[in-house]
């Protein structure tokens, strides 16, 4: 095999995701893509969402131990079939699809820790339904799976600008209990390093403060005690990090001209206004893993299940950066 494939969880199955994976395989992008790729999902599902679509692509059977034995080809959806006995193609996310969602992602992280795949990626997941409180988010649920707890990083990449949030999905009332400079250090040390090992590049960072204009009507604030050490500590290490910057005004095109990450204190600071900026282009890539995993920019958006009208250029954008890295 002259590339290791790239493995792609299929996630929820009332989710969007299959009908973008149709999308991308039947086009000309797909067709000249040179890494194989397995899905892991179900049969049943795919089978019966493409009838009701009209989609048309043919499925090629295999079996986890299988991978390095046989010749992969794209010209058929590589196939690891999770049963799933639902009797509809479309329907409401609920918590039945706990075991099926988990079944698929323990063949996938499987196949990596046997250093058999490339890279993992998985399509969106209900994190009320399948998560159900025990985890903040599907990155730290797999830092746990692997064993790899409160290594993640959370790297929101697009070729312009990318993003990290320091805390990923809590309560804004939980946010500044969860900050602390070794904390902002670490995820700005990770990135650097991936920047300089997967793109050749070095990295120009910007830190947000978490108050309003970084000013806070209070002695001591986050800014003062946690942000400005964090990013004092990384100059000393010789990472190219400025800030904190005001996150209402960073954002402008003249100011991201000057960096290449922006590290934000909360999820919806710096991801609300990259998906502003880039819409769906750009993926999830969860650091800190023992393999690359990668994650399209988008939920399950259940709503439009069946509707064919969902955009698939974030999935497109994940396999045009492994093709990149490979």
């Amino acid at each position: 095999m002259k590339y290791k494939p790239i493995i792609i969880v299929s996630g929820e199955p009332y989710s969007t995701f299959l009908e973008i994976f149709y999308k991308i395989f039947n086009s000309t992008f797909y067709k000249n893509y040179k890494i194989p790729i397995i899905l892991i999902g179900s049969k049943n599902i795919i089978e019966m969402q493409m009838k009701k679509m009209k989609y048309s692509c043919k499925i090629n059977l295999i079996k986890e131990d299988e991978i390095k034995k046989i010749k992969l080809k794209n010209n058929k959806i590589n196939l690891i079939d999770v049963k799933l006995n639902f009797k509809k193609p479309f329907g409401k996310i609920t918590n039945k699809s706990f075991k099926y969602i988990n079944e698929c992602f323990n063949i996938g992280i499987n196949i990596m820790k046997k250093k058999v795949g490339f890279a993992l990626i998985n399509g969106p997941i209900s994190k009320k339904h399948f998560l159900q409180g025990k985890y903040n988010g599907i990155t730290e649920y797999l830092s746990n799976k692997t064993c790899k707890k409160n290594e993640e990083v959370m790297l929101i990449y697009n070729k312009l600008l990318s993003v990290c949030p320091i805390t990923t999905h809590i309560p804004l009332k939980n946010v500044s209990k969860q900050i602390s400079s070794n904390k902002i250090l670490k995820k700005i040390i990770k990135i650097d390093k991936f920047y300089k090992n997967n793109l050749k590049k070095v990295p120009k960072f910007a830190v947000t403060g978490l108050n309003p204009h970084c000013e806070s009507n209070f002695k001591n604030s986050e800014e003062d005690k946690i942000i400005k050490p964090a990013i004092a500590k990384a100059q000393k290490k010789n990472l190219k990090v400025e800030g904190p910057f005001s996150a209402d005004t960073l954002f402008i095109k003249n100011n991201l001209k000057k960096f290449d990450v922006v590290i934000g204190m909360y999820h919806d600071q710096v991801i609300t206004p990259l998906k502003t900026l880039y819409n769906f282009n750009a993926i999830n890539i969860t650091l800190g893993l023992p393999f690359i995993r990668i994650s399209p920019d988008h939920g399950t958006n259940n709503q439009m299940l069946g509707k064919k009208k969902s955009n698939p250029s974030s999935l497109k954008e994940a396999l045009i950066f492994l093709k990149k890295i490979k």
